[in-house]
């Protein structure tokens, strides 16, 4: 790989950790397609979708790590819901990872595009709010998180994602947590989330190294920076952005799988 290859991998990485830890999202919904059509429209050869789906995974788990260890202290992790989401998040992602390599290429974006158009249908939704409820006396259902965790862990572990960009929606739609922790805690099931599917990748050799270094160094690099500025953020505002930014990942993907 030449100079300019690496720079250019190492802003996608930076742009992609900066959202995730911005947004409590992997990073995923946006590095996916910036590694899928970016290097070609350089004129670089490129990675197919196995490969990106690997750099992507591996990514993630370092992306959301990070991000996690900076929100360590504060009091926006919710212990239960990560105890019962990650751990059906990290089986799904475990299954979905190892047996993406049985599906063919094309399935791969397809089922990216699939995950990104329930995601973005989901924010749109309006949300009966609960952010200035007292962390406190947030309350949910074990069996549906567990349930819903399972499903988006498949999913995600065909693309290599952690599942933020369906996780994020779930929490605050479905399961009504309040905005901000739901973007703390989504970044910590994320990172459980990715564990199964990293592992998936890289026993299936899915992961091309050394582009997956690059991208893991600016992970490290941005993605506490994205969750310093995120912590100062207004709600409303990472929502909408959030919201933008899987819409925008749905609609373009959908049309290269269309046309």
């Amino acid at each position: 790989m030449d100079v300019s290859f690496i720079l250019t991998l190492f802003i996608i990485g930076v742009f992609g950790s900066l959202l995730s830890g911005l947004l409590g999202v992997g990073g995923a919904i946006i590095n996916y397609p910036l590694l899928l059509y970016i290097p070609i429209l350089f004129g670089f050869s490129g990675f197919n979708s196995y490969e990106v789906s690997g750099i992507v995974a591996v990514q993630v788990f370092f992306a959301t790590l990070s991000g996690v260890l900076s929100y360590r202290k504060g009091a926006y992790l919710n212990k239960r819901l990560i105890l019962f989401m990650g751990s059906a998040v990290l089986t799904g992602s475990f299954i979905g990872s190892f047996g993406s390599q049985m599906l063919p290429e094309a399935s791969i974006n397809l089922v990216y595009g699939i995950l990104a158009v329930i995601a973005a249908f989901m924010m749109f939704i309006p949300k009966k709010g609960k952010d200035d409820l007292d962390l406190n006396q947030v309350t949910f259902s074990g069996v549906l998180a567990a349930s819903l965790g399972f499903l988006v862990g498949i999913g995600a572990g065909i693309v290599g994602a952690g599942g933020a960009f369906l996780l994020v929606p779930i929490m605050l739609v479905v399961l009504k947590i309040p905005i901000r922790m739901t973007l703390a805690t989504s970044l910590a099931i994320t990172f459980i989330s990715s564990i199964g599917a990293a592992a998936g990748k890289l026993s299936t050799g899915q992961v091309p190294l050394v582009p997956a270094i690059i991208i893991v160094v600016a992970s490290l690099i941005a993605a506490p920076i994205g969750t310093m500025i995120g912590k100062k953020m207004n709600v409303k505002m990472l929502q909408i952005i959030l919201t933008l930014l899987i819409t925008a990942t749905a609609i373009k993907v959908w049309i290269d799988i269309i046309i």
